[in-house]
């Protein structure tokens, strides 16, 4: 293997840090070429079709899928710290594309389009200024069992709104339910050729996907449908076809940039960063985890800014990871990102040469492979997971679900938000507490609940709170306190808290921990402290701090055991503590 850096020793690093892709090639291995190339072909031959089918649910013509499926390659070949990731248009992405253009586009086709431009561009700087901000913590932001709710939500209006399409009758309604509702009422309506050309296709697609997964099923079917397309003139018996698709390079328009749906389109982007960062770096590091390497969050917010802003200039839509080829791309042993260099060449020689059949694609076929895609994206395994694991969750998962389906996809999205910080507020508002006892043959003290034969020390009570004191749940732990001091069978003299837990504590909890402090004071209950962090004063004045460490410091202790020493040689007459 040749490990010779051609950089200098500085600027080395610097590439290796911005640019992982361009570093992995200055020392390429020839032995990672042939499999970097077969990956890279196989990666095409999904992605291509894929492009093309994800332009319907973008709402624009056949070429800006295929420009989206390209040029975001490049740029994620260069920026991008995962070996495997393949990125490009992705059904989530696509579907809230359109929900946020259409009411701003009102029906105008150019506007659409140079709005879309817009807003892939904004997805892209973004995903940048969040890179270089060091923001890549959000890929954490949206907990797994809502993210899987949401893209659940997804996949369901993506297939519904697709029947129309697959089965040959005409739609009017926009919303989930009433699409719903309109497949049952128009099922006289169906176009006979069309529902037997497409329910073909369909199980086609489906059974060559179970049965030889590694082949380009969906290229397959897609080539399949333009045969017989030609050879039966279906197009003159009533099946829709895609239409002729413009070959060469796409040219650079922003004639029609739109200053005045700036702000509107700024809250779109931010939720397709949120949503789409948030799927696609879970798909690189299930891969990178895969392979045994890891990847940079933070990077990866640069690399997709880079992809969308490739996409955009190339008048494209926003992209992001593509786990479907990205599992081609991990199953044919792909090396390096080199693969997406091969995979887009490989395309961008079908956009220059090879447009012509495009044409004779029949929409049938298109939906087939839109509703098989999404069908890969409703999740039921991690649901069996929640099942098994935790009721609760499932609920928001599945609540997740009907919210989209009822709200739509862009309040789905703020919905996906308000629901992920519910859960945090809930979870850290509530944490688990214990009282400690001494456990015979075990060092330390530990919580009664889990050790029943502990023995505590009649009118001491030791106290753990398992989070931080802050000012949402700092009302929980009064609470806690009261009802602890309330279940003792003996009188409490003296409740010591644990703090060991604690990593922050803000002004409001001290507040109102102080209003404890007195409200236990007027019934004869010293509130201590043991194991305080020191780090927990570097937030506050110093000369507050001071004034506190006077005023409380006698009951402040640096362990349990030495709490419980200064109670048990406590002056029942109210004198101090000894120190420890």
């Amino acid at each position: 293997m040749n490990h010779n850096n051609h950089q200098s020793g500085k600027i080395g690093p610097i590439i290796r840090r911005i640019a992982p892709g361009l570093a992995t090639f200055s020392r390429y291995d020839r032995s990672w070429f042939r499999p970097d190339l077969g990956a890279g072909l196989s990666v095409a031959a999904i992605a291509l079709p894929v492009g093309i089918a994800y332009s319907e649910l973008a709402g624009v013509p056949a070429v800006i899928g295929m420009y989206s499926a390209i040029f975001p390659l490049l740029a994620y070949a260069l920026f991008g710290s995962s070996r495997q990731l393949m990125t490009g248009p992705d059904a989530a992405t696509c579907i809230i594309v359109a929900a946020s253009l259409g009411p701003l586009a009102g029906g105008d086709p150019e506007r659409y389009l140079a709005l879309m431009v817009m807003l892939t561009l904004m997805t892209g700087v973004f995903y940048i200024t969040a890179g270089f901000a060091r923001l890549g913590f959000i890929a954490n932001f949206l907990s797994r069992p809502i993210l899987t709710g949401y893209l659940n939500g997804i996949a369901l209006i993506i297939m519904v709104g697709q029947l129309q399409k697959l089965l040959g009758y005409g739609g009017e309604e926009t919303d989930f339910l009433p699409k719903l509702a309109e497949f049952f009422i128009k099922l006289d309506q169906f176009h006979p050729p069309t529902l037997m050309l497409g329910l073909s296709l369909l199980a086609a697609l489906l059974i060559l996907r179970r049965t030889v997964p590694k082949l380009p099923v969906a290229l397959i079917i897609v080539v399949a449908g333009i045969a017989l397309v030609k050879l039966l003139d279906l197009d003159q018996r009533g099946i829709a076809i895609l239409g002729s698709v413009p070959a060469g390079f796409p040219s650079l328009n922003f004639s029609l940039f739109d200053t005045s749906a700036f702000t509107a389109l700024l809250d779109d982007a931010a939720g397709i960063v949120l949503v789409s960062f948030t799927s696609g770096v879970l798909t690189a590091k299930s891969f990178a985890r895969r392979n045994r390497y890891e990847i940079d969050a933070n990077q990866e917010l640069v690399a997709f800014g880079a992809s969308n802003i490739a996409s955009g200039l190339a008048q494209g839509f926003p992209v992001t990871g593509a786990d479907s080829r990205t599992a081609v791309n991990n199953a044919m042993g792909g090396k390096t990102q080199l693969v997406g260099i091969v995979a887009a060449g490989a395309m961008l020689l079908v956009l220059l040469f090879l447009t012509g059949p495009l044409a004779y694609i029949p929409t049938t076929a298109l939906a087939a492979v839109i509703m098989v895609s999404a069908f890969g994206l409703f999740d039921f395994t991690e649901l069996r997971n929640l099942y098994q694991i935790s009721r609760r969750e499932l609920m928001l998962s599945v609540g997740t679900t009907l919210g989209v389906l009822t709200l739509g996809v862009l309040p789905g999205v703020l919905l996906t938000v308000v629901l992920s910080l519910f859960w945090l507020l809930f979870v850290v508002s509530r944490p688990h507490d214990a009282v400690l006892g001494r456990v015979k043959g075990i060092k330390g003290f530990h919580d009664i609940a889990d050790f029943p034969e502990a023995t505590t020390i009649p009118g001491l009570v030791l106290y753990r709170f398992d989070a931080n004191m802050v000012f949402f749940n700092a009302d929980y732990f009064r609470g806690r306190v009261r009802a602890i001091i309330a279940a003792m069978e003996e009188p409490v003299e003296w409740i010591v808290v644990d703090a060991s837990s604690v990593n922050v504590v803000d002004a409001t909890a001290i507040q109102k921990i102080d209003e404890l402090r007195e409200e236990l004071a007027e019934q004869g209950i010293v509130l201590a402290y043991a194991r305080v962090k020191v780090s927990l004063e570097r937030n506050f004045e110093v000369d507050w701090v001071k004034k506190r460490r006077m005023r409380y410091g006698q009951y402040v202790f640096h362990t349990l055991k030495g709490a419980v020493h200064a109670f048990n040689q406590r002056d029942r007459q109210g004198a101090e503590p000894e120190p420890e």
